[in-house]
């Protein structure tokens, strides 16, 4: 196996492995004999590599690794055994010869296509299934050293980036110019370039800037400020709407640094930042502050989402925050990893306790129509004793 892929570092065989191990506690909970993971980000978050192929993972053999595609490049990229195969009909057989395809299979059912589905049942030929999606997500939470190394390095990128932004945004320059730019200054520093959320019909940009009213206008994206785009064939994202004095330009930029996804929200405003912005934005700033303080592992994500309402509530922002209309969501923070929507979700009604390892993303953020929206958003690594911010940039607002 090759040291390095490119200039990223490979998990190791002892990483790999215990990912694997820890799947496999859940699945003998659950009463899976096997899982069959198909879905890109699964295969490479256990072996390393995402070539074409089907990832098997046994309670009590060792995981095959099925490679129809890319076997030569798969093998530089894992440090498992693969077994390279013509076409998935040979998996069978395999499977069969070691008496595995016997008890109960586990897929991922939140991300496999019905036709996908009754395909794998013809070829690979299991009896029984269930759902292994929610037991993926749940070993996916807690990241290992390895994984807060590749997203400290993603929030190096992020800082980077909105470094570039102070010399980027500009009275009269579009919300496409600024992200044209800030997206080239991630790919020189090495950004993947593009995001990764996991679901039917999920879609992301790495970066979203507004300036204005395209900020309170709702569409598809599960998030409070998403973009107008540019057509109706991909309705989120930057526009062509130009920057003015005193209306705030939110970037929403996503760094992707060896598969690992941070992502933050900063404020930039030209002049004098207009009235009806200056509460909602220090808002914003008082509920992330006040996380900072209590903010460790142990904490309900609940009691995180309860206290920040109740700043809201004193400021009497309700109405605003979070979206406007229809356009609201429910969550104030989410996970990140390897994808952009993984958990915990920090809603009002989603209990979770906080542990050690888990990384999100927290966006206290309001819309404000017809004038636009403003607000942070801030990553951070569970601490015993604290949150540890991804980047080191400031959160204020920059004024230019």
């Amino acid at each position: 196996m090759l040291q390095k892929v490119g200039v990223f570092e490979p998990a190791s065989k002892d990483e790999l492995l215990g990912r694997i191990e820890n799947l496999r506690q859940l699945m003998e909970n659950a009463g899976i004999d096997y899982a069959l993971i198909i879905q890109n980000v699964d295969c490479f978050y256990f072996s390393g590599t995402m070539q074409k192929g089907m990832l098997v993972i046994p309670l009590d053999q060792d995981p095959m690794i099925f490679v129809e595609k890319g076997a030569e490049r798969a093998a530089m990229e894992t440090p498992l055994e693969l077994t390279p195969i013509k076409n998935d009909k040979e998996i069978k057989k395999i499977l069969s010869d070691k008496h595995i395809l016997k008890g109960m299979a586990g897929l991922e059912f939140d991300v496999i296509p019905v036709s996908v589905f009754e395909r794998l049942k013809r070829v690979v030929g299991f009896d029984r299934c269930k759902d292994v999606s929610e037991l993926i997500k749940e070993t996916r939470i807690i990241k290992s050293s390895f994984e807060l190394a590749q997203v400290r390095k993603s929030g190096e990128m992020l800082s980077r980036v909105f470094e570039k932004a102070h010399n980027v945004v500009q009275e009269g320059k579009t919300e496409l110019e600024i992200e044209a730019a800030l997206v080239a200054e991630g790919r020189r520093i090495g950004h993947q370039g593009f995001l990764r959320m996991r679901g039917l019909n999920q879609e992301m940009m790495v970066s979203t800037v507004q300036a204005g009213y395209t900020g309170t206008i709702s569409t598809m994206v599960d998030g409070a400020i998403t973009g107008t785009g540019v057509t109706p064939a991909m309705p989120q994202g930057s526009s062509l709407k130009k920057v003015e004095r005193g209306v705030p330009v939110t970037i929403d930029y996503g760094g992707a640094y060896n598969g690992y996804i941070t992502d933050e929200t900063r404020s930039f405003v030209v002049g004098e930042l207009q009235d009806v912005f200056r509460r909602p934005y220090e808002t914003a700033r008082s509920i992330i502050e006040d996380v900072m303080t209590y903010g460790r592992a142990g904490i309900n994500c609940t009691e995180i989402f309860y206290r920040a309402y109740e700043i809201v509530k004193k400021e009497g922002l309700e109405e605003y925050f979070l979206g406007h209309g229809d356009g609201k969501v429910v969550f104030i923070g989410h996970g990140l990893g390897l994808e952009i929507n993984e958990l915990p979700v920090i809603t009002a009604r989603h209990s979770r306790i906080l542990q050690e390892g888990m990384v999100f993303a927290f966006e206290p953020k309001f819309v404000l129509p017809p004038y636009g929206a403003i607000g942070i958003e801030v990553d951070f690594i569970v601490r015993a004793d604290c949150l540890e911010r991804v980047t080191v940039n400031s959160i204020d607002i920059v004024t230019l």
